[in-house]
């Protein structure tokens, strides 16, 4: 069987490393992505916490009142 020359090994490796790099990528986007919606949904929580929140010291302030 014929030996494979430098070129086609180097090319080999460049294209093995851009495929690690272009998946390494690809998690990390996905990752991005991922924050993203908790982020969207701890600030959902929050908001619903405030409101809650607000009613609480409204009725408060009526008890006391």
């Amino acid at each position: 069987m014929a030996k494979k020359s430098k070129l086609t090994q180097v090319a080999a490796k460049i294209g093995a490393a851009m495929g690690r790099a272009d998946r390494k990528a690809h998690q990390i986007a996905n990752a991005g992505v991922l924050a993203k919606k908790e982020l969207a949904d701890i600030s959902k929580q929050v908001d619903a916490l405030k409101r809650q929140l607000q009613k609480t010291t409204k009725r408060l302030k009526r008890a006391l009142s």
